[in-house]
């Protein structure tokens, strides 16, 4: 039978959310639903709130949550009611020749369930979309099984929710993606979650030096305390000139993790000429490009980037376990807790740059 829920509802773009009681229908074939304990607060939200990524509304936005399982569907093998989950916005099919490549994090099921018209929520008898099919800003949500990472109960649930998202994005970026070496130099520009989750990843490798790059000196302590040795305020000078001379020709590994073209040409322009590698993290709004000359490139240097960090629902679980051994640490990264029915004022403080990570905590 359907239940009621409350849900954080976007009625459309560049308007407050609206806390509402929906219908959540049962979960269906391959799917569970999920009683929501902690959610983070992501700048890929707010880019769909103020129209620069597509989207239907009305929409229960929301995709960095963590929670336990309290009914499971037709056809559901591997988990059991109780278990605690982080559904991660990449599913893994397994079947698929995507899945079966060996070569990418990305699933024909991505694509295929990011477009579909099928709802379980619905306020009035009307459907909510929500994004990703994951709808982490109500307290509960149906979602499907492969895309569950399992969690320990003992893993604090405040935390281990940006592993859904800007951690894993981060730290899989500089892990799975860049395989950033032992001994190498690294620059990342923007300090957020996902920046924050680079840094970390490229200290789990080993890099040598690490350059945080933000506008806000406010986190530079959290960058400092994630593993970066440097931190440089682009104001201040010319950035990419900095970064050459502080190396000595440009960094092995750059990533912006902001998402603005000229962010993501600079980190290209600041690695070495002959081998650097920059990728792209952040999520850019629709319709932004970027351009570099072939000069950038024929040297040696390469220019990519990542989805969720290159990472898999087996990734996610493997992350969780590294923080929960003290590899990562989030006490500097979730740097405030609000309830629900204040969700508006931590999205605010995403947009003044007044938080690291803004999470929802449920009751």
């Amino acid at each position: 039978m359907p239940v009621k829920t409350r849900g954080a509802i976007a009625f459309g773009p560049n308007e407050p959310l609206q806390v509402r009681e929906v219908d959540l229908a049962d979960p269906g074939q391959g799917q569970v639903m999920i009683k929501m304990l902690a959610t983070g607060l992501c700048h890929t939200d707010l880019h769909i709130l103020e129209d620069k990524m597509p989207h239907r509304f009305p929409a229960i936005l929301g995709h960095e949550g963590v929670g336990e399982i309290v009914a499971i569907g037709p056809e559901v093998e591997g988990f059991a009611l109780g278990d605690r989950v982080i559904p991660f916005s990449v599913p893994k099919c397994g079947k698929c020749p995507l899945c079966l490549s060996g070569r990418t994090n990305l699933c024909v099921e991505f694509g295929q369930r990011n477009n579909s018209e099928s709802t379980p929520f619905s306020l009035d008898g009307k459907p909510i979309y929500y994004f990703m099919e994951l709808g982490t800003f109500a307290e509960l949500s149906v979602v499907y099984a492969d895309t569950l990472a399992k969690v320990p109960h003992a893993a604090r649930p405040d935390h281990v929710c940006c592993i859904g998202c800007g951690i894993t994005t981060g730290v899989g970026s500089a892990l799975l993606r860049a395989r950033v070496s032992p001994g190498s130099t690294v620059a990342v520009i923007g300090c957020g979650g996902v920046g924050l989750g680079a840094i970390q990843g490229a200290r789990i490798a080993g890099a040598s030096r690490i350059f945080a790059i933000d506008v806000n000196r406010s986190k530079e302590a959290a960058a400092r305390a994630s593993g970066a040795t440097d931190f440089i305020d682009p104001a201040e000078g010319d950035l990419v000139a900095a970064i050459q001379g502080a190396t000595g020709g440009g960094v092995d590994f750059a990533f912006d993790c902001v998402g603005i073209p000229r962010l993501s040409e600079q980190a290209l322009e600041m690695t070495h000429p002959a081998w650097g590698v920059a990728l792209c993290v952040g999520m850019s709004p629709q319709g932004a490009q970027v351009s570099t000359s072939p000069v950038n490139l024929m040297l040696g240097r390469s220019w990519t980037g990542s989805i969720m960090g290159g990472a898999t629902v087996h990734d996610v679980e493997r992350f969780v376990a590294m923080y929960m051994a003290g590899e990562i640490t989030l006490d500097e990264v979730v740097t405030d807790r609000l309830s629900l029915d204040h969700i508006n004022d931590g999205l605010d403080m995403i947009r003044t740059g007044q938080t690291v990570r803004a999470v929802v905590v449920y009751d």
